[in-house]
């Protein structure tokens, strides 16, 4: 059986959803992309300094000669509301489990199934290289970029993770880049709560609900009342695309949110101790921030809510003296005091 075939085979009786293979080439497609992103200052501190890295896939494995790209469904079926009294959201990228650790897993099983037929060089990643991955996953026709930068899967939709595989294994063949299916629709654009897809298929990651989720810069007061009550990463986009209808439901339970409900209970996490937090959202995605960061993101929230009868939980966090929070819990404060939409 040729190898490539042999792999495809496996990955379907390991359950990975989606796998594609692309050459070692430069992905010099996105060249320009990435220089502009740079010299504008709308790069973020999660990605890789060094651009060269970013397309180049023999600066990471200097023998490479393919690649294999897998990707998993996220998009699990589960409509269960929580009882939090005040909660905020959580995108569904961190429902479940970490799914760091699950994909990975995929990518670790099917190495070995690799191996029991052809001895292989390989280096793999799951959100940690400095591949662009969406790019690797166009290439391998995994899906067609979205006007959100998102890749949209025929089957599968956009709630996918992706992972790949660097090899010295040389395939007798390739496949292709499937060409983008979105055309007039612009509805991820005009979704899009801090306005970050500032045209086609081009993102300002610095104003992304996910991205200031994560940072642990200081965030613009403006963009702190576009956040709404989001605690961790941001669906907008993905839950307007009619590409995300009717499409495959996830057939993995780890991805199911059974502690969280998709939510988090703002009034829980103020209160929580580090060995709290660990045990109740140490297994979830947006758990790799850390308590603090997604407290601050909770005050945001309080902020946003403009509840009054929430005003007890801020004293709460000025009584820990710390300067983290100091200008999300004037926010929050601002806010109660001044019910208007400019806060």
């Amino acid at each position: 059986m040729d190898i490539k075939e042999f792999i495809k085979m496996k990955s379907e009786k390991l359950n990975i959803d989606i796998i594609g293979f692309t050459d070692a080439e430069p992905l010099m497609r996105i060249d320009d992309y990435l220089t502009r992103r740079k010299d504008n200052s709308i790069a973020t501190e999660f990605e890789e300094k060094d651009l060269e890295k970013r397309i180049n896939p023999k600066l990471t494995m200097p023998n490479c000669n393919s690649i294999i790209v897998i990707g998993l469904s996220y998009n699990v079926d589960y409509t269960q509301k929580c009882n939090y009294k005040i909660k905020g959201f959580l995108s569904k990228s961190s429902w479940g489990i970490d799914y760091h650790r699950v994909l990975k897993l995929k990518i670790e099983e099917l190495i070995k199934e690799i191996k029991k037929e052809i001895d292989f060089e390989y280096k793999y990643f799951v959100d940690t290289g400095p591949l662009v991955e969406r790019e690797l996953a166009y290439k391998a026709g995994i899906g067609y970029y979205g006007k959100n930068t998102n890749i949209i899967n025929d089957k599968y939709g956009s709630f996918i993770f992706l992972g790949y595989i660097l090899t010295d294994i040389k395939f007798n063949s390739f496949d292709t880049a499937i060409d983008e299916e979105c055309g007039d629709c612009d509805l991820c654009l005009r979704a899009c709560p801090a306005g970050a897809l500032e045209s086609p298929y081009r993102l300002n990651a610095r104003k992304c609900i996910s991205y200031l989720t994560q940072t642990k810069n200081n965030i613009d007061y403006g963009l702190m009342k576009k956040m709404g009550i989001m605690i961790y990463g941001c669906d907008a986009c993905q839950k307007i695309c009619p590409k995300n209808k009717h499409i495959r439901y996830s057939r993995h339970s780890e991805f199911i949110p059974n502690i969280t409900k998709g939510y988090v209970d703002i009034e829980e996490l103020m209160k929580m101790s580090n060995r709290e937090f660990k045990e109740k959202y140490g297994d979830m995605a947006g758990s790799w921030r850390g308590k603090n960061v997604l407290k601050r993101n909770a005050l945001i929230a309080l902020g946003n809510m403009k509840d009054e009868g929430n005003i007890e939980i801020i004293y709460e966090v000025i009584k820990e003296e710390n300067p983290f929070f100091d200008a999300y819990v004037k926010y929050a404060i601002n806010n109660f005091l001044y019910k208007s939409d400019d806060g």
